[in-house]
């Protein structure tokens, strides 16, 4: 089994991620024969994205299904699993597919033991829920895990994937964790370091800080992409300790919050900026004396 055939496609639940997923699955030919929903704005969302789909409770849903896609959070995957099992509505020979990061396909053994084909796809994209997320996904790639050993799984996972218009990429089972900390902490985190930023500088009177840092940021992020550390640059990457005692005065006046992350991202800069060659021994030491020392 190298490519899945036209499948009937029941999701659990019209979320963000799984009403696009499965809008694009049924522009792929797939046919998406039920959702399950229980707020407004997954109603909504259902309605908008997937017209015409009858909305049933999750059991009835996965029980009518080929491809059974479970799009719920992290935390409620194993329980909703089991409870499907519990209810009879997984059986044997149907694909069950997750979207977590977080899970490899460990979570959905109950259904393996049932004879299931069990997948996990996860979209490496932040989504809205509306409709251009679809198109987005031609522009993504979905971490994809299988069964080791399994190639037929294999190519089936990336073959869903590619159907959507996405770049599967392969994580083994054994490195899913890691894999979804990096991705946490390369995307949320940098959403917190933005918002933070464009507090300050609405601070510093930028009436729109959003024009300062949009083409900023925008070449920060292709630049530490294509070039990794040698793209550092800044008053730590610099040696510029002065400039960083000022920063650390400037926000523990105005943004006392802020400035333990400052400190520790300060630090870590310095630390990749002496290994790319950036910044000398003593150039390092300064920076870190800096962000040691009293600031009043």
């Amino acid at each position: 089994m190298s490519r899945p055939a036209r499948l009937a496609i029941g999701i659990v639940s019209a979320g963000r991620v799984g009403a696009v997923l499965g809008a694009a699955l049924h522009t792929a030919g797939h046919t998406i024969t039920a959702v399950s929903g229980v707020s407004a704005a997954s109603l909504e969302r259902a309605e908008q994205l997937l017209p015409g789909v009858p909305v049933e409770p999750p059991d009835r849903t996965a029980a009518a299904a080929d491809l059974v896609l479970l799009a719920i959070p992290d935390d409620a995957l194993a329980g909703t699993v089991r409870g499907l099992v519990a209810a009879g509505a997984l059986r044997s020979g149907q694909i069950v597919v997750h979207t977590s990061g977080a899970h490899g396909i460990e979570v959905l053994r109950p259904a393996e033991e049932l004879g299931a084909l069990t997948l996990a796809l996860h979209p490496v994209l932040t989504f809205t829920g509306r409709a251009e997320d679809t198109e987005r996904l031609t522009s993504c790639c979905f971490g994809v895990t299988a069964r080791d050993g399994d190639e037929g799984a294999w190519h089936v996972a990336e073959a869903l994937v590619m159907e959507m218009g996405a770049e599967p990429v392969r994580i083994p089972e054994t490195a899913r964790a890691l894999y979804h900390a990096a991705l946490t902490h390369g995307a949320n985190h940098l959403m917190t370091l933005v918002a933070e930023a464009t507090e300050l500088l609405r601070s510093a009177s930028a009436e729109v800080p959003q024009r300062l840092l949009a083409p900023l940021l925008s070449a920060s992020l292709d630049n530490a992409l294509r070039f990794g550390d040698r793209a550092l640059t800044g008053p730590v990457a610099r040696g510029d300790a002065e400039t960083v005692r000022a920063h650390l005065r400037e926000l523990g006046e105005h943004a006392p919050d802020s400035v333990a992350a400052y400190r520790e991202l300060a630090r870590r800069t310095a630390a990749r900026a002496k290994g790319a060659g950036l910044l000398g021994a003593t150039g390092e030491q300064d920076v870190l004396d800096a962000l040691e020392g009293p600031h009043d």
